[in-house]
């Protein structure tokens, strides 16, 4: 199948590309832009006016729902949410039912993701049994399976030792840690940032302190282990300005940011509204100021969406009881754009966050339109404005923190390996 896209606004930051120019696809490959081929014949054009053309968004931090019955159901859903939002390179969590802990575990998963995924999805596999925090998973067997990382996600490690053990284990396989920073015994039983917020509504908060104390012990033992760290879905100032400190010094590390912490503060929840119960929590206003400054400085590798689609019962419960997380997938693109609005950055420097930045750090095939990459592909209407609704959002996930909100920046068409995948219009 060849295929030209006509007269689309290509944006390209890995190879500074910002101007309005043709695009060539042949056999799952970009051929070229600008010029055709010699004896160029499309078996389909697509006159893209008025569009913008970008690499397919390559988002570090998804949950595909619960395994069972449900499973491969799940995995459709949830990544026909991702390419109607021009995503086209899904990292999923280790934080299913059950844990991939397993090569076996694994190959279950990415044999489902082969059958039932439009796009294409990696996987980060745990870095201790059942993320149970004590014994390390078989990390060696987990690479040889194809895991792009290991991550204990938000569950606790049964102390800073096997932190060390585990960090040494990934250094000597080549793989990067995966960290969320959170120290269990000052987060306790916390559901909301420690605060006016949380005191306002008899809420137990979550210290600033549970993230810095736990970056800073990370920290001490990526200079010991030499491991390769990436911290993910920071929350506070002052943790990332110690990580810039560490990178400006030489470490090892990578950070990301979940999109919804670079626009809303506690400050925004409304009164015990559970769709604003995340993890980690919505921080203060000076934080988020904070977090906003620095995105655009070097340790910052992506902004992710942590998609989290909870079922309707989730968050049923009153505010504490209820599962964090939302549905943030189909809000991603445009929450980027947002800050190129908002002149936090250009639009070079935002498509980069989550495009060939994510894709670098993770060293997978993605994130270019370079010539002889893997035709994945976005096209979208920049300036057309949408409200995000639960009855017509993708996800089998309805809810979110931005439920009812105006948007700019709609998605048209989505390209996995040359083959489109997704239409507004079909």
């Amino acid at each position: 199948m060849k295929i030209e896209i006509l007269n689309a606004h290509i944006c390209d930051p890995l190879n500074a590309i910002d101007r309005v120019a043709a695009l060539y696809i042949a056999d799952t490959k970009i051929l070229s832009i600008g010029e055709p081929p010699a004896d160029w014949q499309a078996d389909q054009s697509l006159d893209a006016s008025g569009l913008y053309c970008i690499p397919g968004l390559v988002d570090i931090a998804t949950r595909l729902g619960n395994s069972g019955q449900a499973q491969e159901q799940s995995i459709r859903s949830e990544t026909q949410a991702a390419v109607s939002a021009g995503i086209t390179s899904l990292v999923c969590m280790p934080d299913s039912n059950p844990v991939m802990d397993s090569a076996a575990q694994l190959e279950y998963i990415q044999q489902h993701c082969q059958s039932s995924s439009p796009c294409h999805v990696y996987l980060i596999a745990a870095l201790t049994t059942g993320l149970k925090g004590d014994m390390l998973s078989e990390m060696a067997a987990l690479k040889q399976a194809g895991c792009v990382g290991v991550s204990n996600v938000m569950h606790p490690l049964a102390s800073n030792l096997v932190l060390r053990r585990a960090m040494e284990y990934a250094a000597g396989q080549g793989l990067t840690v995966h960290y969320q920073a959170m120290d269990a015994a000052l987060q306790a039983n916390g559901c909301i940032n420690e605060g006016l917020a949380a005191t306002r509504m008899g809420l137990i908060g979550i210290p600033n302190a549970a993230e810095t104390a736990a970056v800073a012990v990370c920290l001490a033992l990526i200079e010991h282990t030499g491991a390769r760290v990436h911290f993910g879905r920071l929350s506070t100032q002052h943790a990332v300005r110690m990580l810039e400190l560490a990178h400006s010094e030489g470490a090892q590390v990578s950070a990301d940011v979940a999109a919804h912490h670079l626009f809303l503060c506690d400050d925004d929840i409304p009164a015990f509204d559970p769709n604003f119960h995340l993890l980690p929590p919505l921080r203060s206003a000076s934080d988020l100021i904070g977090l906003r400054q620095s995105i655009s400085k070097p340790v910052f590798s992506a902004i992710c969406s942590d998609h989290q689609p909870h079922g309707a019962d989730a968050k049923l419960a009153p505010f504490a009881s209820t599962l964090a997380g939302a549905s943030t997938l189909e809000t991603l693109l445009s929450l980027v754009l947002r800050l190129v609005d908002e002149d936090l950055l250009s639009l070079q420097q935002a498509i980069a966050l989550v495009t060939y930045k994510p894709a670098q750090m993770l060293n997978i095939d993605a994130g270019s339109l370079t010539a002889g990459a893997v035709a994945d592909l976005c096209l979208f209407d920049r300036e057309q404005e949408w409200v995000l609704q639960a009855d017509t959002m993708q996800s089998r996930g309805k809810h979110s923190p931005f439920l009812e909100q105006r948007f700019k920046g709609k998605v048209k068409y989505t390209f996995v390996s040359g083959q489109l995948v997704y239409s507004e219009s079909s």
